[in-house]
């Protein structure tokens, strides 16, 4: 996704609930406040996955995309 800087990027292709979730929430915890994280999946349920997750942990969703079968979400660490 253009003009959104990634500090760090997990890719869960092909994997299913909850390792989409899990990793993301690991990965999210070993970075600094303020930084981007970007999550690649194929599991159609980080659609409502993601943004609730990050809504229950005040982490922000800043941009989200789906392009070639895969989805991408990036993450602003609170």
């Amino acid at each position: 996704m253009s003009g959104i800087k990634s500090d760090r990027t997990i890719d869960t292709s092909g994997q299913c609930c909850p390792v989409p979730m899990v990793e993301t929430n690991r990965a999210v915890k070993q970075m600094q406040s303020g930084q981007v994280l970007e999550v690649i999946s194929t599991d159609v349920g980080s659609k409502m996955d993601i943004p609730a997750w990050c809504a229950r942990t005040h982490n922000k969703l800043v941009a989200s995309e789906e392009r070639d079968g895969k989805f991408y979400y990036y993450v602003r660490r609170r």
